[in-house]
C-alpha cells in the first residue's frame, strides 16, 4: 500500500447514501398517499434516518483517514451532509405528522412529496454517473433538472402556505402544516445543494 492511499470506496458510500435518500423518500410517499397506521411509517423512516446516519460517519471517519481522495475533500464533506440533509427533513415531516396526530392529509402535501422523490430519484441517478465523470453534459442535465423541480416545489410550497392563511382555519392546524410543509420543502431544497456540489465536482473534473 503506497504512503498516501488514493481511496475510491468513496463512490460506494455516495450511492449507499443515496439509495437510503431514495427509501426514506418512497416510505414518506407510502406514508402521504396512504395514511394509515401514521406512527409504525414515521418509525420506519426514523430508522432508515439512523442508517443514513452511520454511512454518513462512515464517511467522514474514511475522509479524515484518506490521504489523497479522488475528488476534492470539501466536495466529498459537502455532499454526503448535503444528502443526510435531505433525509433529516424527511424525518422531521414524518415525525410531525405522527407527533402532531394530524388526522388527514392535504393535497399539497401529496404534490410536495411527489417532487421531493422525483428530485431524490434524480440525485440518485446523478451520484451513479458521478463515479466515472465521462458524461459530464448528462450529469449536468440531470442538476438543471433538480433545479427546475426545486422552483417547481418552491411553488407548490408557497400555493400551500397561502391556502393554509386564506382558509382562516384553527391557528394551530395552520402552523402544523405549516411545519409539515416546510420540511418537506427544506428536503427539496437539501436535493438542490447535492446538485450543486455534483455539477461543481463535473465541471472541475471536466
Amino acid at each position: 500500500m503506497g504512503l498516501f492511499p488514493r481511496d475510491t470506496n468513496f463512490y460506494d458510500l455516495f450511492e449507499r447514501g443515496a439509495a437510503k435518500v431514495n427509501e426514506g423518500a418512497l416510505l414518506l410517499t407510502d406514508l402521504v398517499r396512504d395514511f394509515t397506521n401514521v406512527p409504525l411509517k414515521a418509525k420506519r423512516i426514523k430508522d432508515v434516518e439512523h442508517e443514513a446516519d452511520l454511512i454518513t460517519h462512515e464517511t467522514i471517519e474514511k475522509l479524515n483517514k484518506t490521504f489523497v481522495t479522488p475528488i476534492d475533500r470539501e466536495d466529498i464533506h459537502n455532499l454526503i451532509t448535503s444528502l443526510d440533509n435531505i433525509l433529516d427533513h424527511v424525518e422531521a415531516a414524518a415525525d410531525k405528522f405522527s407527533l402532531y396526530r394530524i388526522p388527514e392529509v392535504q393535497p399539497d402535501a401529496v404534490l410536495l412529496a411527489d417532487i421531493l422523490l422525483h428530485s431524490v430519484k434524480e440525485v440518485q441517478t446523478t451520484l451513479q454517473q458521478l463515479r466515472t465523470l465521462k458524461g459530464t453534459d448528462s450529469v449536468l442535465k440531470h442538476c438543471i433538472e433538480i433545479n427546475r423541480l426545486e422552483k417547481e416545489g418552491d411553488y407548490i410550497y408557497r400555493t400551500a402556505i397561502a391556502k393554509l392563511f386564506e382558509n382562516g382555519g384553527d391557528p394551530l392546524n395552520v402552523i402544523k402544516w405549516k411545519e409539515v410543509y416546510e420540511s418537506i420543502e427544506n428536503a427539496i431544497d437539501s436535493c438542490e445543494d447535492v446538485a450543486n456540489v455534483i455539477e461543481g465536482v463535473a465541471l472541475k473534473n471536466s
